[in-house]
């Protein structure tokens, strides 16, 4: 399947899902007597909004270079992901504020059954669609993918909330459910946070992990002719890779035979790791000893 029709699918599945989901929440919520029910609806709701974002910055990521962006348009990703973070955030306050209300009127009501059957019908929904978007992100190396399914993990464990809190209702423990929402949207509240982070890394030509940068090295030392490597610096660039080295070579060796080794350690970097868009070569002079 190619990489265009794995993202239609995912977008197209998760929001029919969503949709149906946050319906049938809602509904039920409002007459089955479940305040948590029906913001874990909203909630579902809101995760209709994410995946159209994260679907609109995926496809602008994967457009090819233009002479107005030369260095491609995979940062419109992590843009889309701190919108995405953002959002994630603010639902999450809006989840916590409206449970706080109710504590404060003390506006509790026990919820029917069908509640709590169509909120564990969620959590089994949800936690599906989480790994399935988080499968599609690793395949598709898209961070924005990748906080659309935290969105959806979000919304299971909202729902795990909702069950909780409606079976505590259902035994007369009311202010259970409020008090569970909040605890709930406190953890929201820290996967948002986490992915806003991420975002910025990928924006602000952070460098790579030690692990990559070891790789890196590694393969720099396996071309021959390569004697040293004098300078090697990295930087994200949305998903991908930039990195700018110096390595020494013999200097008695020709400019063409100098370009040869150059070249070698540009293709072994772009071949053997997916993730460098590109590699910068400079070669020093080097007298052996």
């Amino acid at each position: 399947m190619s990489n265009d029709k794995l993202l239609v699918n995912i977008t197209r599945n998760t929001i029919v899902l969503n949709i149906l989901l946050s319906f049938f929440k809602v509904i039920v919520g409002i007459f089955g007597r479940s305040s948590v029910l029906i913001a874990d609806g909203i909630h579902s709701a809101s995760d209709v909004i994410t995946t159209i974002v994260a679907f609109i910055g995926v496809k602008i990521a994967g457009k090819s270079d233009d002479e107005d962006h030369q260095y491609g348009h995979e940062k419109l990703e992590p843009v889309m992901s701190k919108l995405l973070a953002i959002f994630l955030f603010v639902t999450a306050v809006f989840l916590a504020y409206n449970a706080f209300k109710n504590i404060q009127a003390a506006n509790y009501s026990e919820p029917s059954v069908v509640t709590l059957v169509i909120a564990v019908v969620s959590i089994v929904v949800k936690e599906w669609m989480y790994r399935y978007t988080l499968k599609g992100s690793l395949i598709l190396e898209s961070s924005a993918l990748k906080a659309d399914a935290w969105h959806h993990r979000s919304d299971a464990f909202s729902s795990v909330a909702a069950v909780v809190g409606i079976g505590g209702a259902m035994m007369g423990y009311f202010i259970l459910e409020p008090i569970v929402t909040i605890g709930i949207s406190a953890f929201i509240m820290k996967i948002s946070v986490d992915i806003y982070i991420e975002s910025v890394k990928e924006l602000i030509d952070t460098a790579v992990d030690s692990d990559t940068l070891k790789e890196i090295k590694f393969i720099v030392n396996e071309v021959n002719g390569v004697l040293s490597i004098d300078l090697l610096k990295t930087r994200l660039h949305a998903s991908k890779i930039y990195v700018d080295i110096e390595i020494g070579v013999e200097e008695s060796l020709s400019l063409k035979e100098a370009h040869c080794i150059a070249e070698s350690v540009h293709n072994q970097l772009e071949t053997k790791n997916k993730k460098i868009k590109h590699c910068m070569v400079h070669v020093n002079p080097v007298k052996r000893t």
